[in-house]
């Protein structure tokens, strides 16, 4: 499993608190700080998220004072991720997935090749290798879950025609993910020279994944869409308001951490798959609203979590190459989602929501990014690059959503 290999940061020390205390510091100092910053932020007529962000730079390894534990709090934001992508699919039927496949597949497949392109090019200019100008590309070319979902219901898009397609778009990027996670060890053996035994291992794993995944699919949709609203209703006939919520929780994260150690899927699909099959249910919109407050404050982990990993320096050492990162995120990732909708023949505003939403990268970056480092195929340089491209494209998010009309308004009188 490769879920914690982006959560040590370069020069990170362990916090000088007693281990029993460690966990209860870790939190606290995330919610006081993300609380006083993100309100600063709001009097500053920012998003909140820039807050959070910022109350993790302050608590990451790279400025003095107080240093969280990160390990602990990329592990507490992975929650917030399998508690949002739970939610979505709680309001997600499938038929509304399969509605969308149609062009989500073809759409987050051509973007996801055009962005590493992009990537890829720019890092050759610079003189990287092959590989590794590869690595930078493919971790330039996937969106992060949480941003993109708080990003659609900020603007109550989330259950639109143009945010369906947006989290279809994403549940495409997250199984191309789970497969390159898979292949890329199998590809490094190739570059080192073990072609011969590689080249074997690379189909081998590349079908056990695809037969992991389908089997995942088959057993959530055809198994889980009977037996998880069977138990949830009759937990609700027993009128314990916290037995409901437990249960919803440990429908939640039990399958979520059940398909990735069984099936090798990302916690994030197999929540959001929870959430499918119990979106048929009487109980779904209650289930809805037991989850809501946690996912709040888990959310909040998430952003303090990618300030934590970041190193300001970057932007002294490399001020170029960042901008040159950001433009891809945010210009060259946007630009072919944009494009491709509007192939697809959907409206201009449709094809703006969507590329807006995915204009960004986060936490599945930040893994590619750790592997590739780890893999020999990526300089250390690439994660920080990747990292800062993650911290500015995640705050400048909101600011195209909030000029998204006056572009659509422009596009429509061209």
């Amino acid at each position: 499993m490769h879920r914690v290999a982006w959560l040590t940061a370069p020069g990170h020390e362990e916090p000088a608190l007693p281990h029993e205390t460690t966990l209860i510091a870790t939190i606290a100092a995330a919610f006081v700080l993300a609380f006083g910053l993100g309100l600063l932020a709001s009097q500053l007529k920012l998003p909140p998220l820039v807050g959070y962000l910022l109350a993790g730079v302050v608590m990451g390894p790279f400025t003095p004072g107080f240093v969280g534990d990160i390990a602990l709090a990329s592990q507490l934001a992975e929650i917030g991720v399998i508690l949002l992508m739970f939610g979505v699919g709680l309001h997600f039927s499938i038929p509304d997935l399969v509605s969308v496949w149609r062009i989500a597949v073809p759409g987050a497949i051509g973007q996801i090749v055009v962005a590493t392109l992009m990537g890829a090019g720019v890092a050759l200019l610079w003189g990287w290798s092959l590989p590794a100008a590869v690595m930078l590309g493919l971790s330039l070319s996937v969106a992060s879950t949480v941003v993109l979902l708080r990003s659609l219901e900020g603007q109550g898009k989330l259950a639109t025609p143009e945010g369906r397609i947006a989290i279809g778009w994403l549940i495409v990027e997250d199984l191309m993910m789970v497969l390159a996670l898979v292949l890329i060890p199998a590809v490094a053996e190739v570059i080192r020279g073990d072609t011969a035994a590689a080249g074997g291992s690379l189909w081998m794993a590349l079908g056990v994944t695809l037969a992991k995944v389908a089997m995942f699919v088959v057993l959530a949709l055809v198994v889980g869409a009977r037996l998880v609203p069977w138990v949830l209703e009759r937990v609700a006939r027993t009128g314990s308001s916290e037995l409901f919520t437990l249960g919803v929780l440990a429908v939640s994260l039990g399958v979520a951490f059940g398909s990735a150690a069984l099936f090798g899927v990302s916690f994030a699909l197999g929540a959001f798959f929870a959430g499918v099959i119990l979106s048929e249910s009487d109980i779904s919109h209650r289930a809805g609203e037991r989850l809501l407050p946690l996912q709040d404050a888990f959310a909040v982990l998430f952003f303090v979590s990618v300030g934590m990993l970041f190193d300001p320096g970057i932007l002294l050492r490399e001020p170029l190459r960042v901008l040159a990162v950001l433009g891809i995120i945010i210009v060259g990732k946007s630009a072919a989602a944009f494009v491709i909708v509007l192939l697809f023949r959907h409206a201009v505003g449709t094809a703006l929501t969507v590329s807006a939403s995915l204009a960004q990268i986060g936490e599945f970056s930040f893994i590619l990014a750790a592997m590739g480092v780890s893999l020999g195929l990526l300089p250390p340089e690439g994660r920080d690059l990747v990292l800062a491209g993650a911290l500015l494209s995640i705050t400048l998010n909101p600011l195209f959503f909030a000029i998204q009309p006056r572009i659509e308004r422009f596009l429509r009188g061209a």
